[in-house]
């Protein structure tokens, strides 16, 4: 990795991205968690300046990168990833053109390396198309949670969707399985979420007045044995915001294990179920260059479409 401190010139292409995922970006190499302990830090600045995460950065803007050490590692390569899997993600693309791509992201793969795991579905995606200069995620989705995922294939095609997202003219819908019956009263959640760090570098999420504005709109679905199936729209999209939005309203995911019951949801695993229940089932946006209006819907992995035969009620 860089031996010494860089400073990148921000370019037109890069206008409006965050600076976390510009560091990423530049930094392929290094651990997601390093990348944020260097903001924290206030090693990255921006025109001289300490920035946060979620700096958009500008045309012009000049950011300092740290020296920064990572154990060595050769690029990935097909010989790094698992044929299998390069299979199954190229099995789950559901639609490609020469802009972007969506792919049907199976449960326990992780968006992108980093934190301890080798590679992710961006790194899948990168051995998959070599020819393509540029591959980005759009956003994200938890390791866990399976679902449309979108990806660009140029600076421009990035910098137009991210566009759309901060104004809202993203559709993102989720399917969940809650456990309990949902609250018949509440369909619109609107609890601010706020977001800390843990020693491990990973995330807790807490409903907390000092939060983040997050808005999610809840609808039952089918009525299960000793849960319920619900659609889930999201108005803001936090990190781990559904599963957190469900937990205030006393009805945890299916097999989170992080705000969840375990014990409970160790009655599911041998019923076929042992991941969490949640999926992007649909994704809408604009195309950045024919500007037709997409809407993708992501099927069902088997271990889901399984849960919910079983559960059902006669």
């Amino acid at each position: 990795m860089s031996a010494k401190v860089q400073l990148v010139d921000v370019g037109t292409e890069d206008a409006g991205q965050r600076l976390d995922n510009f560091l990423m970006r530049h930094l392929r190499k290094a651990p997601k968690t390093l990348i944020y302990r260097i903001i924290r830090k206030g090693e990255v600045r921006v025109n001289k300046g300490r920035a946060k995460a979620n700096t958009r950065l500008e045309a012009g803007d000049v950011v300092r990168i740290p020296p920064v050490t990572v154990p060595d590692k050769v690029e990935i390569n097909d010989s790094d990833i698992p044929v299998a899997q390069l299979k199954r993600i190229e099995e789950s693309i559901l639609y490609e053109d020469n802009d972007l791509m969506v792919v049907n992201k199976p449960s326990g793969v992780a968006v992108h390396g980093g934190g301890g795991i080798q590679w992710g579905l961006i790194e899948v995606v990168r051995v998959l198309r070599p020819l393509a200069k540029r591959l980005e995620l759009v956003h994200r989705i938890d390791r866990d949670t399976s679902g449309c995922l979108l990806i660009a294939k140029k600076a421009s095609v990035l910098k137009h969707l991210h566009a759309q997202i901060r104004a809202d003219q993203f559709d993102k819908r989720y399917l969940a399985i809650v456990m309990g019956q949902w609250p018949k009263n509440v369909q619109k959640v609107d609890l601010p979420l706020r977001k800390d760090h843990l020693p491990d570098g990973g995330w807790h999420v807490n409903v907390a007045k000092d939060g983040k504005q997050a808005i999610s709109y809840f609808k039952v679905v089918q009525h299960l044995k000793g849960a319920d199936l619900v659609s889930v729209k999201l108005k803001t999209g936090r990190t781990h915001q559904i599963r957190v939005h469900a937990l205030a309203n006393g009805c945890a995911l299916m097999g989170d294990d992080k705000y969840g019951d375990r014990e409970v949801n160790k009655k599911y695993r041998p019923l076929g179920m042992k991941r969490l229940a949640l999926h992007a089932q649909f994704l809408g946006f604009t195309h950045p260059v024919t500007e037709e209006k997409m809407l993708f819907e992501a099927p069902l992995w088997p271990d889901f479409k399984k849960i919910i035969q079983t559960l059902s009620l006669p």
